[in-house]
């Protein structure tokens, strides 16, 4: 693997779906109270990616770090691990995506809210501090959260409510209670992301002390766990769908749903923890197709 590989596997591309899922839907809900901005729009998706990257780049970096990427560890090698990035190089590309999502924060900011209240544009600063905290104190650090098994608590906060609803608030600024649904519905399902990720690497987290919640819970109530969110959030969408859209035309977004029925399915099915890993994809894909069928539904449907 050369440099260039090594920074692609570090910016671990495929979690970049998942990661704009929440900014489609809480634009699909603004676009359906009658505000739209595309502007806004690509700053939110473009400001989301760099933050995705700056916390996967922190992940490589804190798990290597820690001796958590080693040789028994479930799934692609890891940038630091493989050897083929030092923590030098790997620290100076935390520092510089750090600059530019903070750059685009400020342009997202700028655009959405202007110069003329400084009220929001101070929230929204704080929140993007906030995510940049968040980003690098999961495996980074003395302490690191994700160590503690507050990754999920952290991940629903930030894929789900904040991706969603603050998003929703850029275009609208307010909120109508009825929206957290669909919030809820997002931040499940990236839970269940992270929680299949811990199911997998349950083995390598436990004897690095990786406190997960999973590592906490043991393997076969974090499955039950996970049908728990995913359950979940299929109810929390459903409630939305009848309380505020009350149509059948829309309804055709929840095919996104069977493929996460048969991943259950398979989740309820595997007994060694190593067999989850192709999982992974599925629902990451699944829960971004959500996003875009509803996109497309509440724009082109009636």
């Amino acid at each position: 693997m050369n440099k260039l590989k090594a920074w692609v596997s570090a910016a671990r591309l495929r979690t970049l779906p998942l990661s704009i899922s929440g900014i489609l839907v809480g634009a699909a809900l603004a676009n359906y109270r009658g505000f739209a901005d595309n502007v806004i729009l690509t700053l939110s998706l473009l400001t989301t990616i760099a933050f995705q990257i700056t916390s996967n780049f922190a992940n490589d970096y804190g798990d290597g770090v820690k001796g958590t990427d080693a040789e028994d560890r479930v799934g692609p090698k890891r940038a630091l691990q493989s050897g083929i990035l030092s923590r030098k190089e790997l620290k100076s590309g935390i520092v510089v995506s750090i600059i530019i999502s903070l750059l685009l924060t400020l342009l997202l900011i700028y655009q959405a809210f202007g110069v003329k209240n400084l009220l929001y544009p101070i929230l929204f600063l704080v929140l993007g501090g906030l995510s940049v905290w968040a980003a690098i104190r999961y495996t980074m650090g003395d302490s690191p959260y994700g160590y503690r098994g507050l990754g999920d608590v952290f991940v629903f906060m930030f894929f789900g409510l904040l991706g969603v609803l603050g998003s929703l608030f850029l275009y609208t600024k307010n909120i109508n209670y009825i929206e957290i649904l669909p919030a809820i519905a997002i931040g499940f399902l990236c839970v269940g992301v992270l929680n299949l990720n811990n199911l997998r690497d349950i083995e390598s987290d436990r004897n690095h002390n990786k406190n997960t919640l999973v590592v906490k819970m043991g393997f076969v109530n974090g499955k039950k766990y996970h049908f728990a969110l995913l359950v979940l959030s299929f109810i929390a969408m459903l409630f939305f769908h009848f309380i505020v859209f009350k149509s059948y035309a829309r309804l055709f977004y929840f095919i996104a749903y069977l493929p996460i029925g048969f991943h259950l399915r398979k989740v309820y099915q595997t007994k060694l923890p190593v067999k989850l890993d192709t999982e992974l994809k599925k629902l990451a894909l699944s829960t971004f197709l959500l996003s875009l069928l509803f996109y497309i539904a509440v724009n082109y449907f009636s």
